[in-house]
């Protein structure tokens, strides 16, 4: 029996980071539930044990049913039957297995029949399945909606939707549009109140929507008559037992087959408004967002993870002039660069994960009491880096991903590219990571908030002293190095942009700041991680080494450019 958890040793290294000690306070509020619940933890051990062996049991699923499902599903598919979705026969045995195991909500508290987990071992769960099959990944991980019911609706709200979850509900976020695809503030999708019923009702078109035919949706919509910006919009909850959406049709993809993506029409389509009117995009769908931009980090991570195991094996077993091809330098040298990146998507992953824990934790307290100060400076400290660490997570875990699936099916040569290997599917799988939930692009445009901040820099700074084994003190002079360069890179471009009246300048070298910026960040973090256990040493000097590159081209390429040079890029 194979299982995803038990064969992978980096998720508990993870698992057991010195900060969860105090996430796990936080969020078993001196472990109450204990008194009302049989399997609420009694202390910390206890509860860890029990993250433990809940992540034991998703990595047998994993291993024994999602994984062996996806070549089928990916065959298969999902289709519309009388407007609505059916699953591939292998989608349905996948969910309706973690549905049985209590793996549907599990961050939810108990009281909703959740398993009150914080994200680190949730999206480690995330990770798994997407190792597993990154299409059914994005089925699993839309119950991050029942996360923004938690935050954003109101009690009666809660009650009614939430313990669905644990029951095997399945979700939606209909946000996207025909002529609303980045730009959310462009949705048109009407939102009409009823005042003799008390009623709102949902008019118009979504595209592009992810199981969009799930159990219970989040819709953005236009509240606001006559607006035509984000301020009149709100989030609104759509049950489908009302049977007014119907799926137009499934979008015929290149990858991530299973994922059924909808296009819907909504007649007159009874609704919840969640939160205040004119919040939708704001503060709610950012909100959601945030929590997508994880699970496509944990996705990426996955199907990264899975392509380089796919890679290692096959470099292993092929044979050619009389030797394995991993014997040869140029084969290893790919191994050993996606491995590294490998390393260092899931430490940026999980160090995110914690500080939206951290928050998190303290919002949800804040609920029940106020806050003092110290606390709510807690709060504030991990809100801002959780902020500026969510896009750049997603920016270079999703790039990542698609380098390092791309590298394992040029080692299976033309092998790999034939439907035979599982590679195939990863490589087509890998593409839309770096796309959906916000392009690359946009990711920069969030994180380049970080550089002009100086949050990027100040978190260098904690990260740079650290406590480290003197052994590796010329990697963290290799990385000061690094810092000075992005430093004077940041004063170049500010210095530019000044003597303009518009941002086109930091725009312009905007990816290349963020990129530099990255590099540093996942290089500290893997030094950090190779202080805790040497086995990450390989990586993280190849990392760091990579990153030293990087950074002092993209020094050399700022130094060497003016304002008046962006003029050639415009066509």
């Amino acid at each position: 029996m194979a299982n995803f958890y038990r064969d992978n040793e980096e998720l508990k290294f993870h698992l057991d980071h010195p900060l969860m000690k105090k996430i796990v306070d936080l969020k078993e509020r001196n472990y109450r539930d204990k008194e009302k619940y049989d399997y609420a933890p009694l202390d910390f051990e206890d509860a860890m044990d029990s993250y433990d062996r809940t992540l034991e049991i998703v990595g047998e699923i994993c291993g024994d049913i999602i994984g062996p499902n996806a070549e089928s599903v990916d065959q298969e598919g999902p289709q519309v039957v009388d407007d609505h979705v059916i699953y591939a026969r292998g989608t349905q045995e996948n969910h309706d297995a973690l549905t049985k195991a209590g793996l549907i909500g599990m961050s939810l508290p108990r009281e909703y029949d959740g398993l009150n987990f914080p994200m680190v071992p949730y999206v480690m769960a995330a990770e798994l399945v997407s190792r597993a099959d990154g299409g059914f990944a994005n089925i699993w991980g839309l119950q991050d909606c029942a996360e923004t019911i938690h935050e954003f609706a109101s009690k009666e709200q809660k009650t009614e939707y939430l313990p669905r979850f644990a029951k095997g509900a399945t979700a939606a976020m209909d946000l996207t549009e025909p002529d609303a695809g980045s730009d959310l503030q462009a949705v048109q999708l009407k939102a009409t109140y009823n005042n003799e019923e008390d009623q709102w009702y949902l008019n118009g078109v979504k595209r592009f929507i992810t199981n969009g035919d799930g159990d219970v949706s989040l819709v953005l919509a236009r509240s606001e008559e006559g607006t035509s910006d984000g301020r009149g919009l709100s989030m609104f909850i759509y049950d489908r037992k009302h049977m007014a959406v119907k799926v137009r049709r499934i979008e015929h993809k290149m990858g991530i087959i299973g994922s059924p993506t909808c296009e819907l029409v909504f007649t007159n389509a009874p609704a919840e408004i969640v939160g205040s009117r004119k919040m939708g995009l704001i503060k709610y769908v950012m909100s959601l967002m945030n929590g997508a931009r994880l699970g496509v980090g944990a996705q990426s991570v996955g199907i990264a993870e899975a392509s380089y195991r796919e890679g290692l094996a096959y470099a292993k077993e092929r044979r050619q002039f009389g030797k394995a091809i991993i014997e040869f330098p140029a084969v290893y040298e790919m191994l050993t660069n996606m491995e590294a990146k490998l390393n260092a998507s899931r430490s940026i992953l999980y160090e995110t994960c914690r500080f939206v824990d951290v928050y998190k934790a303290y919002y949800h307290i804040s609920q029940e009491r106020s806050l003092d100060k110290e606390e709510r400076a807690d709060m504030k400290k991990y809100q801002r880096v959780a902020d500026v660490f969510t896009p750049l997570l997603k920016l270079f875990a999703s790039e990542f991903c698609n380098q390092v699936a791309y590298d394992s099916l040029q080692i299976h040569a033309g092998s790999g590219y034939m439907k035979d290997y599982p590679i195939e599917r990863l490589v087509r799988d890998a593409r839309i990571t770096n796309i959906y939930e916000g392009t690359s692009q946009l990711q920069v445009v969030a994180a380049i908030r970080g550089v002009t901040t100086g949050q990027y820099i100040a978190q260098i700074k904690e990260y740079e002293a650290a406590e480290l084994n003197p052994q590796l003190e010329y990697l963290r002079t290799i990385l000061k190095g690094m810092t000075e360069k992005f430093e004077k890179a940041v004063d170049m471009v500010n210095e530019e942009n000044a003597t303009a009246d518009h941002n086109d300048f930091l725009d312009f070298h905007a990816r290349r700041l963020v990129e530099m910026a990255g590099y540093i960040i996942l290089g500290y973090l893997l030094l950090i991680d190779t202080s805790r256990d040497e086995k990450y040493h390989e990586s993280c000097e190849v990392f760091i080494k990579m990153g030293r590159a990087v950074v002092a081209g993209h020094k050399e390429y700022i130094a060497t450019s003016e304002l008046k040079d962006l003029g050639i890029f415009k066509k």
